[in-house]
């Protein structure tokens, strides 16, 4: 019986190597920490998925792109503000990570985007994202699905700001297949 209690520690520790904790990841140097989703209305067909990207390593990497069952497609976004109007644009070289630095998915900055959602998401679920790094390869992430209270209770705590929906321009961005 202790040789089976040993092979399955074994096998758990294994399992471990890409998850750090239950909401943190590991891949290569590259650190992942809370990826997590916007819920959305009914019907929308588009949500964004954010995280904070630590690099550990002595070289950059590069978050270039993801693929999830759920989306037409995945595409990295980077929100700047062009005088008063905020516009977004997708990274189509991908958004570099520096050696050891990182980078913060937030709303009103970079962020995964999921266009073509098959499904609301609902406040509470997960949904299963693959990202594609150019030296690190790729990883599976659960990305916790928050409301927008949660997610602006998440943001002050960390001492972010909100950001006025309401001076969004989304011409720039492309929709459908």
């Amino acid at each position: 019986m202790n040789r089976i209690a040993i092979l399955l520690s074994a096998a758990i520790l294994g399992l471990s190597t890409a998850v750090v904790s239950a909401h943190d990841y590991k891949l290569g140097s590259l650190e992942i920490e809370h990826p997590f989703a916007r819920a959305t209305p009914p019907n929308a067909p588009v949500s964004g998925g954010y995280m904070t990207i630590r690099n550990t390593g002595n070289e950059p990497d590069r978050l270039l792109s993801g693929e999830a069952t759920f989306a037409e497609r995945v595409e990295v976004h980077e929100m700047s503000m062009d005088g008063e109007v905020m516009k977004m644009r997708q990274l189509a070289d991908g958004l570099e990570i520096p050696a050891g630095g990182e980078v913060v998915l937030k709303p009103g900055g970079y962020h995964v985007m999921f266009i073509g959602i098959d499904s609301q998401f609902k406040n509470g679920e997960s949904r299963n994202v693959t990202l594609t790094f150019e030296k690190a390869g790729t990883i599976e992430l659960d990305f916790k699905v928050q409301d927008m209270k949660a997610m602006q209770d998440d943001m002050k705590s960390d001492g972010h700001g909100s950001m006025d929906h309401g001076k969004m321009d989304h011409g720039n961005m492309k929709q459908g297949g």
